[in-house]
């Protein structure tokens, strides 16, 4: 394996549509261009209809990244409903050593139960009740973008709050309460998730 194959992190996001797993991917996109990173962060594209399962990959290198295709061994799986636990594989491919992130609110016992008894990295995040609690309703997309950060220490985490600080200070400008809610449910997801 090349020096540069070996320091690109690959992450496979599952979601269903509407719920904002293509834009928290392209939020880690620009989190980690920001932070001089090179990065790629698209979407696979389906059935464009709200509650299909959706797929999106990001590629984050400390070098150019040559590489244009979907990602089928990644190093890290997001799924950001569980619900798809029973219709999608998503540890397919998933390299040793590779954490999967799942919103949920079970405990990591039932979720490894629910994956026929995963052995592997987890990190089980409530971002519904996270989101809930600081942005009023269920947008689970910040929660699980920290909770990437957090768990595959892709970025440094104190860089990454500063950028997406700006970066929602710049999307939305006009309604303060939205840029603070978003920062709330980042803090509050970088406190409390970790790696089991």
């Amino acid at each position: 394996m090349s020096t540069t194959a070996s320091r690109t992190v690959e992450i496979r996001w599952h979601g269903r549509g509407g719920q904002g797993a293509k834009t928290a991917c392209l939020l880690l996109a620009e989190a980690a261009f920001f932070a001089g990173k090179y990065v790629q962060g698209f979407p696979e594209y389906g059935p464009e209809r709200m509650g299909a399962p959706i797929t999106a990959y990001n590629r984050i290198s400390d070098h150019p990244v040559t590489v244009h295709s979907n990602i089928y061994t990644p190093d890290h799986v997001v799924c950001v409903d569980e619900t798809l636990l029973h219709t999608v594989d998503v540890l397919k491919g998933l390299k040793e050593g590779g954490i999967l992130i799942i919103n949920s609110k079970h405990p990591a016992e039932k979720i490894r139960e629910m994956l026929g008894g995963y052995e592997g990295k987890l990190c089980v995040v409530d971002a519904e009740r996270i989101s809930t609690e600081t942005l009023g309703r269920n947008f689970p997309n910040t929660p699980m973008l920290a909770a990437v950060v957090k768990a595959t220490e892709v970025l440094d985490i104190d860089q990454f709050v500063r950028d997406m600080e700006k970066s929602f200070g710049h999307k939305f400008r006009s309604k303060p309460e939205v840029i603070e809610g978003n920062m709330q449910a980042l803090r509050k997801t970088l406190d409390e998730v970790h790696v089991e």
